[in-house]
């Protein structure tokens, strides 16, 4: 993994680190909608999940503690179904370093509002690849979530360093969307179940039709942030001429997940990188971040 050579000096300089986990992820749940339930529920909660998420191993590859990815979930519990079953929608943000600065550039920041599950108290969570839906799919929707955005992260994170180096995690979450828990409450993991949910944004990632995607996820990060600080002319060189087959892609497929999840992330860092063009030149790829990234239209109209 390309990423490791990245960190060979740190460890020569700090010495022999112990091995981690993947995931540096911090889970906040939040319960101000719920009333008449212990509180000290939902700090169970915030522990299994974050002890789930942190202690698991994910791939096969060994990190170092300073390898470990930096992500963020926060769980909005929106509504009490019944004993132990609960509504939430689900907020994942993840980064990654940019070499030879200390800036994180951000790689997900995407918000699920599809989440329906059973969380028991001092019940742990268990999860296996091979046995996505277990017995109640209620309690397997939870696991089935925090491992289905895990692998979108790690893979998302590993394709930054190296092209198609996600390939098998993102198969990975595609079998999780292939095996995922049914129940009436359930919902986001069919294609008929809308056209902006799990099984659409790992489909698209998968998809030839999306390839560009990918090709420019890796030079965005690889060939042009990585290489900021040494080439800046250069490097936002790359990023400007990417837009231009990224939007054709978006011309060609639109209204997909994929582009609307790659802009959550990504929309004020590319409104900077246009933003220290000279304004004669900005137009073009203004217009372009407008016409796929409708939400943000004004951020970047200011940019005229």
């Amino acid at each position: 993994m390309l990423k490791k050579l990245f960190s060979v000096a740190l460890l020569c300089a700090a010495g022999l680190m112990a091995q981690a986990q993947e995931l540096n992820c911090k889970v906040k749940v939040l319960h101000n909608a719920i009333q008449n339930v212990d509180k000290q529920v939902f700090t169970n909660m915030e522990r299994s999940i974050t002890d789930f998420l942190n202690t698991r191993k994910w791939t096969n590859d060994q990190y170092n503690a300073n390898e470990r990815i930096d992500c963020n979930i926060m769980i909005n519990v929106t509504e009490r179904v019944d004993e132990d079953i609960y509504k939430a929608t689900f907020n994942i943000q993840a980064s990654r370093p940019v070499y030879n600065t200390g800036y994180a550039t951000p790689t997900v920041n995407f918000v699920d509002k599809d989440f329906a599950f059973k969380f028991t108290a001092f019940t742990p969570l268990e999860y296996n690849d091979n046995r996505v839906s277990g017995n109640e799919p209620l309690v397997s929707n939870l696991t089935a979530m925090l491992a289905f955005y895990s692998y979108i992260v790690l893979g998302l994170d590993y394709e930054s360093f190296q092209k198609d180096g996600g390939q098998d995690i993102f198969k990975k979450a595609q079998n999780i969307v292939n095996n995922a828990p049914e129940n009436k409450g359930i919902v986001g993991w069919k294609p008929v179940e809308g056209n902006r949910n799990r099984y659409w944004l790992i489909d698209q990632i998968l998809n030839p039709r999306f390839k560009y995607f990918r090709e420019y996820w890796y030079t965005l990060h690889r060939d042009a942030l990585d290489n900021m600080y040494n080439k800046p002319e250069e490097s936002r060189k790359l990023v400007t001429d990417g837009l231009v087959k990224l939007a054709q892609m978006h011309r060609e497929n639109p209204g997909s997940i994929l582009v609307q999840f790659f802009f959550g992330a990504k929309s004020s860092e590319l409104a900077s990188i246009v933003a220290q063009m000279p304004k004669e030149q900005r137009g073009i790829y203004v217009t372009m971040l407008q016409q796929m990234d409708v939400p943000n239209a004004q951020k970047y109209q200011a940019l005229k």
